[in-house]
């Protein structure tokens, strides 16, 4: 898989956001009377931000009539502390090293919205590191649409095809083979147990930790 240039996905393949996620879907059960829920329940909604948040802890989806008013609610709780528990997976800082030692560029391609996603990678010390990053208000459209790692290629001034992509969630390799990239599927994010788990989804290859990127590329 001999690459020019490495993307990633953001929550749940370079960071562990599940804990903020969590603690804001939380907070807003408890302005409801509700009992808080255990992180390791949530975790497996994280990939999916609010709308799979408010699955997990509500059971609503976003037909819902209150869903839109639900979600500005929940995002408000986690703007408040958007960054107190996440931290990078492990091996992931060592992984980004050894690419730039490579000089292999790197970047992030999230559907997160752009207002949290600048302010966690400055908060884990990756401010001014990704040869781009690609948020979920940056094209109009999301993943699975390939449009933003088309996007993040442009930005690198590369064919797609020279480019990998990383990714936790079976629409991230959907994503990757749509705009032409080579996917790479983790074992170890939050949808490990959607759709069959990762060895399903026809990714191009499948890791277990961040180190065994390395040898792909």
């Amino acid at each position: 898989m001999h690459s020019k240039a490495v993307l990633f996905d953001f929550d749940g393949t370079l960071a562990d956001t599940a804990p903020d996620l969590g603690a804001a879907l939380n907070s807003l059960r408890a302005e409801h009377g509700l009992a808080a829920l255990p992180i390791e329940t949530l975790r497996p909604f994280a990939s999916s931000g609010a709308r799979g948040l408010l699955r997990g802890g509500f059971d609503m989806p976003p037909e819902d009539a209150r869903y839109e008013a639900m979600r500005d609610a929940f995002l408000s709780h986690y703007d408040r502390n958007v960054c107190v528990g996440t931290q990078l997976f492990p091996g992931i800082r060592e992984l980004l090293a050894q690419l730039e030692r490579r000089g292999l560029p790197w970047g992030i391609v999230t559907n997160k919205s752009s207002r949290f996603t600048a302010r966690i990678v400055a908060a884990l010390g990756l401010d001014g590191r990704p040869a781009c990053v690609v948020c979920g208000d940056t094209t109009p459209h999301l993943k699975p649409h390939p449009a933003p790692l088309l996007h993040a290629a442009r930005e690198l001034q590369l064919d797609p095809a020279q480019c990998c992509y990383v990714g936790d969630d079976l629409r991230d390799v959907q994503a990757a083979r749509a705009a032409g990239m080579r996917s790479v599927a983790v074992e170890y994010g939050y949808s490990a147990n959607d759709h069959g788990g990762p060895h399903r989804w026809n990714a191009d290859a499948v890791i277990a930790r961040p180190a065994d990127l390395i040898a792909l590329l």
